[in-house]
């Protein structure tokens, strides 16, 4: 169904090919799940199949990619869309109209299709992704997770036989995740839909492939074959092959299932006192009853927040000092006849790591957005270092409170990395250089005269952090940050986000990535609906829960094990570790 030939794209003004000598075969009714770290080439070679490379992009694609038999050079994306249907890193982008229903409907139209069939189609996906209750809901008022799955939904109605998909999962809860999942397995093996697909959550995906192709690095052979073999070479790999390594299992368990199966030993291992003896020293964060936090009664070291012209007009305020970094009390919101919020109470301490979870829609976003003064309550109220943060300037609210949003990219508007900080030292009236000296420490290597469309999403992100703590926050929340993140771009998110919880920083992350929670969270919030339904210490919550318990908890369960790096650390301390441990998890990596 989708042939690769030789294939090597170079794109405009570089001098070495992104990808080379891709050779490879999807065949029809297969799932194949293309991986490997950032920056490899992962979206050239799924641009290559819509044709997207080399029409829109540009560069010179060498060798020949065929779908359908119709050869990706001579055909263009719009000659490609009856045959395989596309869904990038970015959901916005891939909107054309304003509501969920019209959405679904609008590359059917495209297509000439009858009106009843557009109907029946229309009425079908909606229920496979669970979207019956949005359909007419405006695109603009839905969370990112929700917007992910209409962008999948309106390329399954047109029934194309080849899927083509981006980090499909990247901004869904883990039962939204499951259920997508589900469903692409559905239209594999009823319906013969051919898929490859790029994911940085393997965690998610690598049950349901068929066969994974696997990058290594920029540049290098592309290598292909079963799960299981790609997974005992590959320099990427979720928690549960990571468990596998370090307990030295073979062949490695690709799912929770499977490593529940041989963990007894590894269980017992664990309470032979070791545990007992990394609790005494106070190294385990899964103690119940208590939150692990790093108090301290200063304001933090050197670090920021959004600049001050990208926020709305707002009177002033009293501001009252508190020794807490933020304070909300019986907070209600309603938007758009919606209650996004219902009764939250909330407190945040300095020093303090807070994991905001919950499904798609349950108002963490608008929690963020109105910690910052974004949004003002309905009723209740909320403080951020004792000020009011929708009455209170800007110039002064960076100062005490940063967002780092779902899209980094709205924060970036200069048009290179340099001006973008010099804007963000004007903002914050900071001394100059001081953004680039952060960014410098975050990640060496990017140059001043960079594009900031033209960075990775780690990279981007880091910049946008960059900026928003050039302000030096004693309160900083980021709404999904690791979306697009590998691996090991997590693992140094993970780093910094702890070095800054140590130097007294409240960090608060909207997340659904379960195992960066697991990582480096004190204190998890669950929301469902608007309302708190669980605030308590990490592993108490997360291992109650199914849904958001991160792999080594559900493998290890009842014992209260959250990651790869707590597990080899007990092993260590007996001088037993059963294995090598990997660096591909966040938390074999997260740690160090």
């Amino acid at each position: 169904m989708i042939r690769f030939e030789d294939v090597s794209v170079t794109y405009d003004g570089l001098t070495e090919p992104t990808v080379r000598g891709i050779d490879f075969e999807v065949p029809e009714g297969e799932l194949v799940l293309l991986v490997g770290p950032s920056g490899t080439g992962k979206s050239t070679i799924l641009n290559s199949v819509s044709g997207l490379v080399p029409h829109f992009t540009g560069g010179t694609l060498r060798g020949r990619v065929t779908v359908a038999g119709r050869d990706t050079r001579t055909h263009k994306p719009r000659e490609l869309a009856d045959v395989v249907g596309t869904v990038g890193q970015d959901p916005l982008s891939h909107f054309v109209t304003d509501t969920v229903e019209d959405e679904l409907a609008y590359g059917m139209e495209s297509l000439g299709l009858p009106p009843h069939v557009m109907r029946r189609r229309v009425e079908e996906t909606l229920d496979l992704l669970g979207l019956t209750d949005l359909r007419s809901r405006p695109i603009s008022t839905l969370s990112g997770g929700q917007q992910q799955r209409v962008a999948i939904g309106s390329v399954l109605t047109p029934h194309p036989q080849a899927l083509v998909l981006d980090e499909p999962t990247s901004a869904l809860d883990p039962a939204a995740a499951e259920e997508v999942l589900a469903v692409l397995q559905r239209l594999v093996h009823d319906l013969g839909t051919t898929i490859l697909m790029a994911e940085h959550r393997l965690e998610r995906v690598i049950q349901y492939a068929d066969r994974i192709a696997l990058l290594p690095g920029r540049g290098e052979p592309l290598r292909l074959g079963s799960p299981s073999e790609i997974m005992a070479v590959s320099p990427v790999y979720p928690p549960v092959v990571d468990l596998g390594r370090l307990a030295g299992w073979s062949p490695l368990p690709l799912t929770v299932r499977d490593a529940r199966r041989r963990a007894a030993g590894l269980r017992e291992q664990l309470s032979t006192g070791t545990a007992d003896a990394l609790e005494g020293r106070g190294e385990l964060r899964d103690q119940p009853h208590t939150t692990r936090t790093r108090q301290q009664p200063t304001s933090p070291t050197p670090l920021g927040a959004p600049p001050a012209r990208r926020w709305f007009k707002r009177t002033s305020a009293p501001i009252h000092e508190s020794p807490h970094a933020a304070e909300v009390q019986a907070l209600s919101v309603r938007r758009s006849h919606i209650h996004a919020l219902t009764d939250i109470t909330l407190t945040l301490t300095p020093g303090e790591t807070v994991a905001l979870m919950g499904r798609n829609g349950a108002g963490k976003s608008t929690l963020l957005n109105t910690l910052v003064g974004l949004i003002a309550p309905t009723s209740g109220g909320v403080r951020t270092g004792g000020a009011v943060p929708h009455r209170t300037p800007p110039r002064d609210l960076i100062r005490r409170v940063g967002l780092v949003p779902q899209e980094p990219r709205d924060l970036l508007y200069a048009d290179t990395v340099a001006a973008e900080c010099d804007a963000a030292d004007a903002d914050a009236s900071a001394a100059p250089g001081t953004c680039r000296t952060l960014l410098t420490d975050l990640l060496p290597g990017v140059s001043d005269d960079t594009h900031p469309r033209d960075l990775s999403e780690g990279q981007r992100l880091t910049l946008a952090l960059a900026v928003v703590l050039t302000a030096r926050p004693p309160l900083l929340l980021l709404d999904e940050p690791t979306r697009g993140l590998d691996y090991a771009a997590k693992a140094r998110l993970a780093a910094v986000l702890r070095t800054l919880a140590a130097e007294g920083h409240a960090i608060v992350l909207a997340t659904h990535d379960v195992e960066l929670a697991a990582e480096i969270a004190d204190r998890v919030v669950l929301l469902a609906d608007g309302e708190i339904i669980a605030d308590g210490p990490a592993a108490d919550v997360v291992v109650a829960s199914p849904s958001f318990a991160p792999q080594v908890s559900k493998i290890l369960a009842p014992q209260k094990w959250l990651t790869v790096a707590q597990v080899k650390e007990a092993l260590g301390s007996t001088g037993d570790t059963g294995g090598t441990g990997g660096a591909g998890s966040t938390g074999s990596t997260g740690h160090s």
